[in-house]
């Protein structure tokens, strides 16, 4: 969800920040001699270690590359969509700025991307990057950004309550048939155990919708972009499971309009069965809301279809320089690109000052950087990995989709749908669909 950044929590540091701040590209892009970068997501001054981090890295970066100078801009968060598309019709962003994937084709259709093509080809990283991923950021065959992070959406659940209730904990559910059915078994456990739990309010209720049309092998909006598709049997399948888990079972408890700190709070209490989210959920659920590390598992979206997936990477201004495109992914590679090195993959680093190391994701390399950058993290893991294997394994398999167009005008669309199935007991499916598509419709067609 972009606007609303749930999940955008960093999973070895935290996410950083977008400057708002006047920006290097139109300052002089060399300066005795060398080439200026301006770049932001710098950590705020509050976030003492990942800043001390963040410049520590870049100082290693100066030092190899002298004739490169780069300035950092910081603020919290890495971007705030109440400035950013200001900014950029401003041109007021930085010379490498950061996006969220779901900004990529949004950025280039306002012409505020260079077209950065003919430069990757020296990004010796580059096809290392899972190309998912890449494809992102390229729009009608050109290249315009490169990926930072990459996250999926998974099923976290608590192997503890699993065991109690008679289930197998190293066989989580791979549909949503399973999932039904352990979550009826979970909730039986009674002293107020919920099987399952689901967010219906501020926009989220949508984003899960999302989630979980996908899983099924459905789409929010047409190909195009043009025409909502939630009316269709995947739309049905979804509202009718939510309807009867929380009616015909009560696997869902009877309080509702839930939100994703509600959830979480009944996770970490130990009170709750299963959830939907992404990795990053899991250090929040430890260190804020009292779980523990060796009851909490991740497996794959139940239905074998497809994930919704999220991320962030950068992009560069449509007024930097060619030697500033160069000296950025320099920076860029340097910073985020390394298996195992920089500032989210120096995991030795992560682990003596206390940050998770050893959950699934970010994943952002493929083949042997990948192998590369799993091992380097196992090494230094103090997390028990082996809680997220049906994920990594499973997760491989699956449709990676990022958010609709318009997401967060759509979830809160989609919110009354789902909220409706699980408050109203005589809900009709098929109205709440079919109002819904039409509402999409109309702000497809605004734009």
């Amino acid at each position: 969800m972009r606007s609303t950044g749930f999940r955008r929590t960093c999973i070895m540091l935290i996410t950083c920040s977008l400057a708002l701040s006047a920006c290097g590209s139109d300052d002089d892009d060399t300066a005795g001699g060398k080439t200026r970068i301006t770049v932001n997501c710098m950590p705020p001054k509050s976030a003492k270690v990942d800043r001390a981090f963040f410049e520590a890295d870049i100082k290693a970066f100066e030092k190899q590359n002298p004739d490169i100078d780069v300035v950092p801009h910081d603020a919290f968060p890495c971007q705030d969509p109440k400035t950013f598309d200001a900014k950029l019709a401003g041109g007021q962003m930085e010379d490498v700025f950061y996006t969220y994937f779901t900004d990529a084709k949004h950025v280039v259709d306002v012409n505020q991307a260079a077209d950065i093509t003919s430069y990757v080809k020296d990004l010796k990283s580059y096809d290392t990057i899972q190309q998912q991923l890449r494809d992102i950021y390229t729009v009608d065959g050109k290249i315009y950004g490169i990926p930072r992070t990459g996250y999926s959406m998974g099923l976290i659940y608590n192997k503890k309550l699993f065991e109690q209730a008679g289930l197998d904990p190293d066989k989580p559910p791979a549909t949503w048939d399973e999932l039904r059915a352990a979550a009826r078994k979970i909730a039986a456990l009674g002293n107020g155990t919920v099987g399952y739990a689901d967010y219906s309010a501020q926009n989220q209720g949508g984003w899960h919708f999302t989630a979980e049309l996908y899983s099924q092998g459905g789409d929010v909006v047409s190909a195009d972009g043009k025409k909502a598709t939630i009316d269709t049997p995947e739309g049905k399948a979804v509202l009718q499971n939510l309807k009867d888990m929380r009616w015909t079972d009560n696997s869902m408890g009877s309080k509702q309009l839930l939100v994703i700190n509600d959830v979480q709070q009944m996770m970490g209490s130990g009170k709750l069965g299963m959830y939907l989210s992404a990795p990053d959920n899991i250090p929040i659920l430890v260190k804020e809301k009292g779980g523990n590390y060796k009851d909490l598992a991740l497996a794959p979206m139940p239905g074998g279809q497809g994930t919704l997936i999220g991320g962030d990477g950068y992009m560069f201004n449509r007024k930097a320089t060619p030697e500033q495109i160069k000296a950025g992914l320099k920076w860029l590679d340097h910073m985020f690109l390394t298996p195992g090195k920089g500032f989210l993959g120096d995991y030795a680093r992560a682990k003596q000052n206390d940050a998770p190391v050893g959950l699934p994701e970010p994943r952002l390399f493929s083949g042997a950087a990948d192998t590369k950058d799993q091992q380097v993290k196992k090494a230094n893991a103090n997390v028990p990995v082996e809680n997220y294997q049906a994920f990594l394994d499973g997760n491989q398999d699956l449709e990676m989709k990022i958010e609709p167009p318009q997401a967060q005008q759509i979830y809160s669309v989609l919110d009354s749908a789902v909220s409706a199935v699980l408050t109203k007991k005589d809900a009709d499916i098929d109205k709440l669909l079919s109002e819904a598509s039409g509402k999409i419709d109309a702000i497809l067609a605004r734009g």
